[in-house]
């Protein structure tokens, strides 16, 4: 098969795109219809007073079925719903009794930052076809959360962001919110008819234990969450404006850096940048975002990670804005977009929407350099170009019914002396309520600057050396069986040694896995526990050469209880291949030992009240010392503490402790500490302290390899103070500064080695 080029892969985006714009549309399956939305006129303050005569002309209903952890039992507090529509904003109120409104658990927070508190809110599948669902609660101060809810994934992302009204008030009897939803910021298929979406109406109750309470029974032999929504008719005069937004911003910046090692001489940079971003609702079901001369570089510090002993590449979650925005779009089976490899754009540009059964993501950017994942299939580093990249992705799926989904997928990284072209197919099928079936296959051409290779060693130099562009393809398909009482799952992924993706987050190359796994639920009412599982799986991965990399065996056993307390207990064992000895010979057999690590792990997760919450993973056994090349005993422990000290202020402290010993020797011990104080002083306004911790300890009389360039201690830390004032998600400021240092052998007290002060704004025009 011949691999495809840039101009031809760019050709195939505009064929998309025109299929996109002018396929017809076909039939959906549509939920059955419940309830009814009434249109109501007439001028309605937000406010959290349930005032207003309209409230009393609206469909009114009570959520009357706990549905987590129980089975669609009765709740033990009475939750009333409004809700009425007036042709362009969408009205709902609860009114949520508690026979104890001081254990209501709500607190200022920043919003997105309230989804484990007292909340109340709403499912919205505005297409109906069980794909996609907004997601908007509030909590009782009225802070807000919105999220999407994406059934293609299985997963919810809070990182969609829109404008609209909430407020909230706790009262004698409990608490009452009142939201305002402008139909303009959701996609929906226009008409002079009534339309009918899918919806389900939700109150979270957390006490001794986290109630769900809905509107509606659920069927949990029914894995599809979204399927199971009542239908909402009315909206028939609803209509999208342009719902354009104008957003200039603003950075200004100063900074300096340096390395002690070298000199204690500081050099300074300056970034005053304007740039302006665009988002526009080209029709109801398309959405256009451009950022011109952006700064994308992140406001708050990436919680921190310890990577000592490990022989991989990190991964950091996005943060930016422009790219959190419908990232679901571009999701499939592997993680083909991540967005993170694109450090320092000029430009971007997202086209994303929905027109019936078709779907389409594209961004288009540039980078100023150029890195990405060198992946093998025992170790994994990230590499950097010096030259200006484009960057795009798109992705197209089509919804042949609510069971039925074939998609593809593009990326296109391309430097002067660099490129690398995925393009692939991938489906889904919900065989029964309880079966799904997904497939992807993917190849790649990719072509490495020829001097790339010396920057590197071991593994990771190997798969660089390649002189000519050289092509590849990967392969997945998994199924799951999930109804109440049990589930099951088998997964099967091969890449050969060839295959890229940079653009993505992918780590393993020429490995063939195999997975089956499964479990067994029991459920208890009216007890200390309410669910008990028993999970595991057992999985071998080979080369594409039949040489064993991995086998390993695991088995948990779980309890939900009392607190909102989870334990999971669980062992591991796992024959699993050590570094070569030989770096220049990608062999496994007679060139790799094979070591065997036996483990056992526990994990806990409480909330024993509204001011605190707890939570604990240990781990002890064996674990590969990759420095030295030997068997070794780690003991790994992560506390996590999160506290609340009135309804303003918040500790959250976690911590990574870390050591191994070989041979009853004491190898290595490290510390690493994140603490964040916040104060929020209301919905719109916080400040925030940052420190992060490290200290590592060697014992260099116990290592096999040349201990010259590593230090018996280092310690580092790392400080930011950060202010945000946010009118909403689009106009926001923020003010921090930051500074960082270390110490070692060398260094016997702790100097600074970069220090910034920076200012962001950002204000948006809407229509």
């Amino acid at each position: 098969m011949q691999n495809p080029s840039a101009s031809q892969m760019l050709s195939l985006t505009l064929y998309a795109f025109l299929i996109f714009f002018c396929s017809s549309a076909f039939s959906q399956n549509v939920v059955a219809t419940s309830m009814s939305v009434p249109n109501i006129k007439g001028e309605i303050k937000i406010d959290g007073v349930l005032d207003e005569s309209q409230w009393q002309l609206a469909q009114y209903f009570t959520l009357d079925y706990v549905v987590r952890p129980y089975e669609n039992t009765a709740p033990p507090v009475v939750t009333q719903v409004r809700l009425f529509e007036d042709d362009s904003t969408l009205y709902v109120s609860f009114v949520a009794h508690d026979p104890n409104p001081d254990a209501i658990n709500a607190f200022y927070r920043d919003r997105d930052k309230v989804w484990r508190e007292d909340l109340v809110g709403f499912k919205l599948d505005t297409f109906n076809d069980s794909r996609l669902a907004y997601q908007f609660f509030v909590n009782a101060h009225g802070v807000q959360a919105d999220s999407i809810q994406n059934e293609m994934t299985g997963r919810e992302s809070d990182s969609w962001n829109a404008i609209w009204q909430s407020a909230g008030q706790i009262t004698e009897n409990g608490y009452q919110v009142e939201m305002a939803i402008p139909l303009r910021i959701l996609s929906f298929k226009e008409g002079d008819e009534d339309k009918i979406w899918g919806a389900e109406f939700v109150r979270f109750y957390p006490r001794e234990e986290r109630l769900r309470i809905s509107n509606y029974p659920t069927d949990r032999n029914n894995s599809c969450s979204l399927c199971q929504l009542k239908g909402v008719t009315g909206f028939k005069k609803a209509k999208q404006g342009q719902n354009l937004a104008v957003i200039p911003t603003m950075v200004l910046g100063r900074g300096r850096s340096r390395d002690p090692d070298e000199s204690l001489d500081w050099d300074y940079t300056g970034n005053q940048e304007v740039g302006l971003d665009l988002a526009w609702s080209v029709t109801p079901e398309v959405t256009l975002q451009a950022t011109l001369n952006p700064d994308f570089s992140q406001v708050e510090a990436d919680v921190a990670q310890l990577s000592i002993n490990n022989t991989n590449a990190l991964f950091f979650g996005e943060r930016r804005p422009f790219f959190l925005a419908n990232a679901d779009y571009f999701s499939t089976n592997y993680n083909l977009v991540y967005t993170r490899n694109i450090n320092a754009p000029d430009f971007g540009i997202k086209v994303t929407g929905r027109n019936d059964q078709h779907t389409l993501g594209v961004f288009v950017a540039n980078d100023e350099s150029t890195s990405f994942v060198v992946p093998g299939n025992l170790q994994s580093s990230v590499a950097e170009v010096e030259q200006k990249s484009l960057n795009l992705a798109l992705r197209y799926r089509y919804d042949f019914s609510n069971r039925l989904s074939v998609g593809v997928i593009n990326t296109i990284r391309e430097t002067d002396d660099y490129h690398n072209y995925v393009y692939g197919l991938d489906s889904k099928y919900q065989l029964t309520d309880s079966d799904t079936l997904r497939v992807q296959w993917v190849g790649s051409q990719t072509k490495y600057p020829i001097d790339l290779h010396e920057e590197f060693s071991d593994e990771v130099a190997l798969r660089l050396e390649k002189e000519e562009p050289f092509s590849g393809t990967a392969f997945r398909i998994n199924y799951r069986h999930n109804e109440r009482d049990w589930h099951f799952r088998a997964d099967h992924l091969r890449s050969d040694e060839n295959f890229r993706a940079d653009l993505g987050f992918f780590n393993r190359v020429d490995r063939n896995t195999s997975v089956l796994g499964g479990g067994y639920r029991w459920y208890k009412e009216g007890s200390w526990w309410n669910r008990f599982d028993v999970f595991g799986d057992w999985d071998i991965s080979h080369n594409n050469n039949g040489e064993l990399l991995e086998e390993e065996f695991e088995i948990f056993a779980s309890i939900r209880g009392k607190w909102q307390s989870y334990i999971e207990v669980g062992v591991k064992s796992r024959d699993r291949a050590g570094l070569r000895q030989d770096s220049s010979n990608l062999t496994i057999d007679g060139n790799a030992n094979l070591f065997k690590e036996q483990s056992a792990s526990l994990f806990f997760d409480t909330r024993p009240s509204s001011t605190l919450s707890i939570a604990m993973f240990l781990s002890y056994g064996d674990q590969i010392d990759f420095q030295n090349n030997r068997l070794g005993k780690r003991l790994r422990i992560n506390p996590r503490f999160n506290l609340n000290l009135g309804k303003h202020l918040q500790a959250n402290l976690r911590h990574t402790y870390q050591d191994v010993d070989v041979n009853g020797i004491k190898l290595f011990k490290a510390n690493l500490s994140d603490l964040r104080l916040t104060y929020q002083f209301d919905q719109r306004q916080f400040l925030r302290l940052i420190f992060v911790y490290s200290d590592i300890k060697r014992n260099l009389d116990n290592y096999l390899v040349d201990v010259e360039d590593i230090d018996s201690r280092r310690q580092g830390l790392g400080t930011q103070i950060l202010y945000s004032y946010k009118v909403n998600p689009l106009t926001k400021f923020f003010l921090g500064y930051s500074s960082s240092g270390f110490q070692d052998d060398d260094i016997d007290t702790r100097r600074a080695t970069e220090q910034s002060i920076f200012m962001k704004f950002s204000y948006a025009w809407l229509n």
